[in-house]
């Protein structure tokens, strides 16, 4: 190596510069002279109809043009989140969008994939093959930062319901499962084919394989725009290779060539290397867009050269990262390694991260970079204009929809202890408590009020008990969130399976702690006072389930939902008859209307004329007749309305459950059809702009896809 004119530490500052400058000049020389440059999209005559053509015609081209996303911070204006961006991805190719956390990485990609909250504004235009459409289902996939997955399941249980829910009806179960079988070895999965998900309190697999797992349940359909949001977070540098080697594999697999975009934090140098394309953010704004290969010459001839033997991403992101207070101008000589500074005099030339940014942005949208991608952009709309819109592709029917989640819902039930069997046992040590507490009531004048005591409590605080599956239900929501979104089923096939998974569980609940309580303390004989008392208790537990379900459609959060739950019941027990007759409740509120929405007053009356009707019991009044009827203790002590059959009674409390649940159904369909307006309404420009933020997705990628 030649000798280098080294500066003495008596250099002033602007010497250093001066030195560091021409020097850098020379190192990029040296680095364009060496890099490879790599052509973003081969030219129009392999597009526009040539030989070429009918390959990519296969693919989807996304284009998007001064792109901008800003949400409402209230009275304070508005907050920007994606300034003016433009860019594409094509088929064939792995563009990766990189940036410090908080830039808008998730932000650009929900942005792209339809999933931007109801609270943000949207402008700009993005194309799909050069139209303005929605992304169709099976043509396209978002793989999400968690991990949503069912936890009782195994691998291979997991794909391959999966696998029934998106294939269609046209392709035969061996093909399913053949197609679900070959996904999972391409995602290196098949030593864990039969192991467990995993999840709190039970061990499975690690993070990186329950990353494959959920990606291989987007890809199951072969979609040609795959979205992928931080698909290495948490993942060691190994684990992060070879689940985008597998992602790579994905784009280039057959003829029909596949976009895939990426949000992802920090790479490692193998992985970058994987990379086609590159999109470089801070700050809402893009810092550097074309391929990967020639981010490190750009960042060079800017005067942020990448030390040798560091990785390229490492670099880009402690340069652009605001998060902290300067970039030092003293590694950046260091970096070159041609100039000698003095620490102190290092420390006097530093210059801020904000100064860096505005730096490679300037650059960025003065350079041959930003020139060719918006030719690119207007050019692939040329190019691709004629090739229609993206069709949606056919799944499974409807039925099997519902048949596979019933199944699939009854599998995780059955495994899932803190479900229902945590709850058989509760419930089971409860009867047999109420059973040693009113056993043998026999049918003295005092076992009126001990029989009404024991069914209030049964048809109150036992029920009650139901609320302690809202956890696991919660669980199942988040799941269903994610596979709606992706346009796995509908609402209407969730509602249906779960609703027909749950009653042998619930009816179960019902006939074991309800032989318990109803045979020991000697309640009305017969079969059939029986059949019909186990048919209320199973009545009110659906009940209590599908409240506490529509209680989760508004209150997603489980401590929440459990203690808004809770309270709801309290009112409804309060009201229900017992604690104040009804002749005695207020009737503002308590009267009209909790009296007659609150299902425990049909409970109440349903078990009692059950009970009563038919018995007599000895009186305790002097003077009197000896017996009384149970028909005037009903009417008398109880103020139960006599002109109503029990059986009404219990048709009222089924009715309720259909009710509960069509609620249910109709919150989660409206919220999710009602979003997509409101984005649409308040996508404005913005009046006002501040500072940066991420945004969580709401908004579905697909439409509900099994309405009926």
């Amino acid at each position: 190596m030649s000798s280098l004119p080294y500066p003495s530490k008596q250099s002033s500052a602007s010497d250093h510069r001066l030195n560091y400058q021409s020097t850098s000049l020379r190192y990029n020389h040296e680095i364009k002279a060496t890099l490879e440059v790599k052509t973003v999209v081969p030219p129009p005559s392999s597009r526009g109809g040539g030989e070429g053509a009918a390959t990519d015609d296969n693919g989807v081209f996304l284009t998007w043009k001064d792109l901008r996303v800003t949400v409402s911070n209230g009275k304070k204006g508005s907050k920007s989140i994606l300034q003016g961006l433009t860019g594409y991805a094509q088929p064939g190719e792995l563009l990766a969008i990189m940036g410090p956390s908080g830039c808008g990485k998730s932000t650009l990609l929900d942005t792209l994939a339809g999933r931007l909250g109801s609270n943000t504004r949207q402008t700009g235009d993005i194309l799909i093959n050069g139209h303005k459409q929605r992304l169709a289902y099976g043509t396209s996939a978002y793989v999400t930062q968690d991990e949503t997955l069912i936890t009782t399941l195994t691998v291979k249980e997991a794909v391959y319901y999966s696998a029934q829910l998106q294939l269609p009806d046209s392709m035969s179960r061996a093909e399913k499962k053949e197609r679900a079988e070959v996904t999972i070895r391409e995602m290196g999965l098949q030593d864990a084919m039969n192991t467990r998900i995993g999840g709190w309190g039970s061990k499975g697999l690690s993070g990186g394989q329950k990353r494959r797992v959920s990606i291989c349940i987007e890809i199951l359909t072969h979609p040609k725009l795959l979205f992928l949001d931080e698909p290495t977070s948490g993942l060691d540098s190994a684990a992060s290779y070879y689940v985008m080697s597998g992602i790579v594999r994905f784009d280039r697999k057959d003829e029909n060539r596949r976009t895939v975009i990426a949000s992802i934090h920090q790479p490692s140098g193998e992985v970058f290397q994987l990379f086609d394309s590159l999109c470089l953010l801070s700050a809402g704004k893009v810092v550097y867009f074309g391929p990967a290969s020639q981010a490190n010459e750009f960042f060079a001839l800017n005067g942020f050269p990448c030390p040798t033997l560091q990785n390229p991403s490492d670099h880009f992101l402690k340069t652009i990262n605001k998060d902290f207070e300067t970039v030092c101008f003293l590694i950046q000589c260091l970096a070159l390694r041609y100039l000698w500074l003095d620490p102190e005099q290092g420390l006097e030339d530093a210059i801020t991260a904000e100064v860096a940014i505005n730096t490679l942005t300037k650059a960025y949208k003065s350079s041959d970079h930003y020139q060719k991608v918006k030719r690119l952009v207007t050019e692939i709309f040329r190019w691709i204009q004629d090739c229609g819109t993206l069709e949606e592709r056919s799944h499974s029917s409807f039925l099997t929809q519902c048949l596979v989640l019933t199944r699939r819902s009854f599998v995780n039930m059955y495994r899932d202890l803190g479900y229902y069997w945590l709850r058989v046992a509760i419930y089971v040590s409860l009867a047999l408590g109420l059973a040693t507490l009113f056993y043998n009531l026999g049918s003295d004048n005092d076992s009126i009020q001990d029989r009404g005591s024991l069914l209030m409590f049964i048809a109150s605080f036992l029920t009650f008990m139901t609320i302690g599956g809202f956890p696991s239900f919660v669980e199942d929501m988040k799941v269903f969130e994610r596979e709606r979104l992706n346009g796995h089923y509908g609402a209407t096939a969730f509602v249906l399976g779960n609703t027909f998974s749950a009653f042998p569980y619930l009816l179960l609940i019902s006939v074991i702690p309800g032989a318990i309580t109803y045979y020991l303390p000697g309640l009305h004989k017969g079969y059939e006072h029986f059949i019909y008392f186990v048919l209320v208790l199973f009545a009110c537990m659906m009940l209590v389930e599908s409240l506490m379900m529509t209680v989760a459609s508004m209150v997603p959060n489980f401590l929440m939902g459990i203690i808004t739950g809770a309270g709801i019941q309290a009112f409804m027990i309060l009201g229900g008859g017992f604690f104040r007759l009804p002749n005695d409740l207020p009737q503002p509120f308590w009267k009209y209307p909790m009296y007659y929405i609150a299902f425990h007053k049909y409970a109440y009356q349903g078990m009692f004329k059950n009970e009563f009707e038919g018995l007599t019991f000895p009186s305790n009044q002097t003077g009197g007749p000896r017996t009384i009827p149970g028909e005037q203790i009903l009417r008398d002590r109880w103020q139960v309305e006599m002109g109503v059959s029990k059986w009404v009674d219990l048709a009222i409390l089924l009715g309720m459950v259909v009710l509960y649940r069509i609620l249910f159904l109709v919150i989660i369909k409206t919220s999710e059809k009602i979003k997509p307006i409101i984005a649409a309404i308040v996508s404005v420009p913005p009046k006002q702009t501040t500072e940066i933020m991420e945004i969580p997705l709401t908004t579905p990628l697909h439409g509900d896809q099994s309405v009926v």
